[in-house]
């Protein structure tokens, strides 16, 4: 299927690695340009040459912090009208919410709801100016699912959904939309550390901790990568303009719920 994005660009936020790096690889397989980013250079440039020698178009890494201000106009200083935004970012370390503190409360919460946030602000009405423009915000299956020790992340990623179902609704008849994937268990770096943790903490292997997890997918598997980018490069896409202010699960069916 031909997406209808080629020689459109996109920012694609925390996309050295991980989830972030398979969108940034599948939009670039689909002939969209990608702005890269994160906060290790030599991963990025890594990255970067991985993008381009499995597609043909420009690939920008930028350097930046996402909780500072410098770092969102770093972003924006080299993309700075967008076709597409990914707004993805890493979450708050497991943590007991007795133990949150108040600079830890607002650290996750710009994290994961006010730089999403600002981002979209300052690139929406562009969009909108355009009649083109696509946004997907990468939260998280606790935002249906909420778990104990990921409150902070949960309720950070819960407002942003809330935040933005609103203003979904204010530019699609501008052909912008805003949906959000919400992904559960998918084998990544920080999913694999995140199991060494447990294994440690419970004094099992890593192995015994996967196996438990899997047990409980009805797909029993996790997700890759590539199917993550490819369902998000797809709402990114011509065909996705009727699709707006939706929350996507890719969880291999581990939330019960019917809606």
């Amino acid at each position: 299927m031909d997406l209808g994005i080629r020689g459109r660009q996109a920012i694609v936020c925390a996309s050295s690695q991980g989830l972030g790096k398979a969108c940034a690889l599948a939009l670039a397989q689909a002939g969209v340009s990608v702005i890269i980013n994160g906060r290790s250079l030599e991963l990025l440039e890594q990255t970067a040459a991985e993008i381009r020698d499995a597609s043909s178009v420009q690939v920008i890494p930028v350097v930046a912090d996402l909780l500072t201000t410098d770092g969102v106009d770093a972003l924006l200083a080299e993309c700075p009208a967008p076709d597409i935004l990914i707004n993805n970012n890493g979450g708050p370390p497991y943590k007991d919410f007795r133990e949150l503190d108040r600079a830890a409360l607002l650290t996750g919460l710009t994290m994961n709801m006010l730089t999403p946030i600002e981002l979209i602000r300052r690139v929406i009405d562009g969009m909108a100016e355009r009649c083109f423009g696509r946004i997907v915000n990468i939260t998280s299956s606790s935002v249906k699912m909420p778990l104990p020790g990921l409150e902070l992340s949960s309720g950070a990623r819960a407002g942003l959904t809330a935040f933005v179902a609103g203003v979904a609704r204010t530019v699609a008849d501008r052909n912008v939309t805003i949906n959000n994937l919400l992904p559960g268990y998918f084998d990544t770096a920080r999913m694999r550390s995140g199991l060494g943790r447990a294994a440690k903490l419970e004094n099992r292997t890593e192995e015994e901790i996967a196996a438990r997890s899997v047990e409980a997918i009805p797909a029993r598997r996790f997700g890759t990568p590539h199917e993550f980018g490819a369902v998000c490069t797809f709402l990114c896409s011509q065909q996705a303009g009727y699709m707006t202010g939706q929350n996507i699960l890719l969880d291999g069916g581990l939330y019960p719920g019917a809606f």
